[in-house]
């Protein structure tokens, strides 16, 4: 193992014990690149928060304009040219020169970080799912072409798209009330509304029953991006299915206790065990693995249903 895939294995070892389980069942080539893959995006999360590893306390100082500006310029740098230095953008620039990933990807995921950055409000659940696909939903594509998919595989990819969404809608359903701590709210302004809630009071006591409900809504949305997904998963190369299948379980399951837990749910963070975790890879086993074509998908938002998001002009400078 070279010392680049080693720091990257240890990055994932860190930031996600789900996916670092979930990865032992790709292929060993497989496997190198999606800790790659995954490094990249850890690190770029840690600096627009200022953590290490997704721990510690979250930054919110008025310098993180100028660290996202840092990190796409040095991703533009190491998608224009391959590096292997030991970092995260030798890690992405080694992914996107031997799978031949467009750009178009990785400066999709960093554009989902200028959304906090410039703290996009949330309007309608449309504004909702474009955030999630752009810092989830485009990392399963590019897993997926990590996974050997050609990037013009257009429905195969949206399926895995579908499911990064799935996933960042359970973790804005289980993170609700970390997310208000620092200032952030991802749930559709006119649910909200609708249920009463006055703006930036969703996680006071007397709307905890109100909330839920909401919350409620968006895991069976979830659980329909899920489903989506699973189409697509079956259709990878063997290894790589099963990996996807047993990571959509486990997360998928992080909702169902949200779901169960009720207005109680962010008393703590909800998660699955190590034994849960290992039922769900032998799961994925025994899922089967189809070569038939996929199914039309079901009608639910994917990227091109909402205009481009873009951040505000900065302000004017005071007369001279």
């Amino acid at each position: 193992m070279d010392e680049l895939t080693r720091w990257a294995k240890h990055s994932i070892a860190r930031g996600s014990r789900s996916f670092a389980l979930a990865s032992r069942l790709f292929d060993p080539e497989t496997r190198r690149r999606a800790w790659l893959l995954y490094a990249w995006c850890r690190h770029c999360d840690d600096v627009i928060d200022g953590q290490e590893g997704g721990q510690g306390r979250v930054a919110t100082d008025a310098d993180v304009t100028a660290r996202l500006a840092e990190l796409n310029q040095k991703t533009l740098a190491a998608l224009a040219e391959k590096k292997s230095d030991i970092s995260a953008f030798g890690a992405i620039s080694v992914v996107a020169y031997e799978t031949r990933m467009p750009d178009a990807y990785p400066l999709a995921h960093l554009a989902g970080y200028a959304m906090d950055v410039h703290e996009r409000r949330f309007h309608h659940i449309e504004d909702t799912l474009d955030y999630c696909h752009h810092v989830a939903g485009v990392v399963g594509e590019m897993m997926a072409v990590v996974m050997g998919i050609a990037p013009e595989n257009r429905d195969l990819l949206i399926r895995a798209a579908d499911l990064g969404i799935a996933f960042q809608l359970t973790n804005i359903a289980r993170d609700v009330f970390d997310d208000a701590a620092l200032g952030r709210c991802y749930l559709p302004e006119d649910w909200l509304a609708d249920a009463g809630i006055p703006p930036g009071d969703h996680v006071r006591p007397e709307h905890r029953g109100a909330l839920f409900g909401i919350v409620r809504r968006l895991l069976d949305l979830a659980d329909a991006y899920y489903v989506s997904a699973r189409e697509g998963a079956r259709r990878l190369p063997r290894r790589s299915g099963r990996a996807v299948l047993s990571a959509a379980d486990i997360y998928a399951a992080i909702g169902d206790k949200v779901r169960a837990a009720g207005p109680a749910a962010w008393d703590h963070r909800q998660g699955t065990s190590i034994a849960e975790k290992l039922r769900f890879v032998f799961g994925a086993f025994l899922s089967a693995h189809l070569t038939t074509p996929l199914p039309p998908r079901p009608p639910l938002w994917k990227k091109g249903d909402t205009p481009d998001w873009t951040p505000p002009a900065p302000p004017s400078p005071p007369p001279a």
